[in-house]
């Protein structure tokens, strides 16, 4: 049965990659409800399917653009969305009405996605953190808009080819059918260079319990390749190339062949990666945000207590370790910790401790000049962020992949007496809808 159809202006670029438009609430009868729709831009008349209807909210799929914006561009990319049946075969490619998950941006300019991130940053911090005028930057450009990624996730299709998760049932999809979900592609312009020419030349016989396959570039087009699965026991692999290959099974991983790691550089600086290790994936921006933090930091000196809270393989603490009296790292990653170790081998100033924030630092009897906080996407937990809060540093920088976490801890900050002084982005992700960035907080009462 086919759903009906609606005409409506979109006016807002909204966290998520959607645009936002507005139609009357047919379910209170009364008012408006907000329409989201993937792909589509501010100042674009359009018509849309509904696909969830809420109360107070709904969410459309984009069938027809009445009047395009002046922003709308041509994507590069063929698995990019659009509006008439892909030209690829079946199997090959996007197929009628399916397209990629993989970017949400490639329809604007690379000017325009700078503006909109900042934007839209500053938007969540004023609407979830309550936050007045939140002092947020021109949002810092990646030097490359295009083959940018040093590490590369696919999934899987039933029949073993490389692929993203076909958004057009990405609803629909669960744990026992995610291969049905699975778009096979034949091109993809966001890996680096030794990236794109590996991953085209793996096949995988169906049924080897693959569920992920990963690819990391570090030093010298250095590659390394993780295969992921919800099993124990590792998969029959051959491969001629001469790469590192390892099984990765809950966070542990297995060399098949090669090195149980590979070694990336910033600034000068090498640092050892094992398979399971979480690591920036765009070199180039992470040497922006380790340098802006260097100078955002001025209060540092041979005395300072620093501490480094998901502090991951110790991407900043090897750079501020040298700067301070002494350094503290959290990190719950178990091999993220055995990397970290090795990297800061050579200062004596450093600890570490390997579990949950929320675990250690309640426990920490330290006084903390600066604390650097890098959570995951669900930002500090309640926990942690109240024994920061405790333990009162002068500063706190929060590094954050997601603006809505960070708004939501950014405004529990500023009730406990802190000042938002800067917020900077950073575009670690062009042609995506996240968005990285910095956030600085002065201790007003110290």
């Amino acid at each position: 049965m086919e759903h009906s159809t609606y005409e409506l202006t979109l006016t807002t670029l909204t966290y998520g990659g959607e645009a936002m438009g507005r139609l009357p609430d047919p379910l209170t009868g009364a008012g408006v409800r907000a329409v989201f729709v993937p792909f589509g831009l501010p100042g674009e008349k359009v018509r849309v399917r509904l696909t969830e209807e809420k109360r107070g909210f709904a969410r459309g799929e984009l069938v027809e653009i009445l009047q395009a914006s002046a922003e709308r561009i041509q994507p590069k990319c063929r698995h990019f969305f659009s509006l008439t049946p892909s030209p690829l075969p079946p199997g090959e490619g996007q197929g009628v009405r399916g397209f990629c998950g993989g970017c949400h941006y490639q329809h604007l300019s690379y000017e325009s996605q700078l503006k909109y991130k900042a934007d839209i940053l500053r938007d969540q911090l004023q609407r979830i953190g309550r936050i007045e005028n939140p002092p947020v930057r021109q949002t810092a450009a990646s030097p490359k808009a295009w083959n940018y990624r040093n590490h590369v996730q696919f999934h899987l299709t039933r029949d073993g080819k490389l692929g993203f998760v076909n958004l057009t049932h990405a609803s629909r999809s669960s744990p026992e059918r995610r291969g049905e979900n699975v778009m096979a592609i034949s091109e993809c312009h966001l890996p680096e260079s030794s990236i794109n020419e590996l991953w085209p030349q793996l096949e995988f016989e169906p049924g080897t319990g693959i569920e992920r396959v990963s690819i990391r570039a570090g030093m010298d087009d250095e590659l390394m390749l993780a295969l992921e699965s919800d099993s124990p026991g590792a998969p029959d692999f051959e491969i001629e190339a001469g790469i590192s290959v390892a099984h990765v099974f809950d966070e542990h991983a297995v060399v098949i062949a090669g090195s149980d790691h590979l070694t990336m550089k910033i600034l000068d600086r090498e640092f050892r990666v094992s398979a399971p290790s979480f690591f920036q994936v765009n070199t180039q921006m992470a040497e922006k945000m380790v340098t802006y933090l260097l100078n955002q930091l001025p209060v540092i000196n041979s005395q300072s207590i620093i501490l480094d809270v998901y502090c991951g393989v110790g991407l900043f603490s090897a750079f501020l370790a040298p700067k301070c009296g002494q350094l503290i790292g959290v990190e719950s990653s178990e091999s993220a910790c055995e990397d970290f170790v090795i990297n800061l081998d050579e200062f004596e100033n450093v600890e570490l401790y390997e579990d949950l924030a929320e675990n250690v630092l309640p426990t920490l009897k330290i006084k903390p000049d600066i604390i650097l906080a890098d959570p995951p996407r669900t930002g500090v937990e309640k926990g942690a962020l109240d024994a920061i809060v405790r333990m009162n540093p002068k500063m706190i920088a929060y590094v954050s992949c997601d603006p809505s976490t960070l708004a939501r801890d950014a405004g529990r900050l500023i009730q406990n007496g802190y000042k938002l002084l800067d917020v900077t982005p950073f575009d670690l992700f062009p042609q995506t809808y996240h968005i990285e960035s910095i956030s600085v907080f002065e201790n007003l009462s110290r």
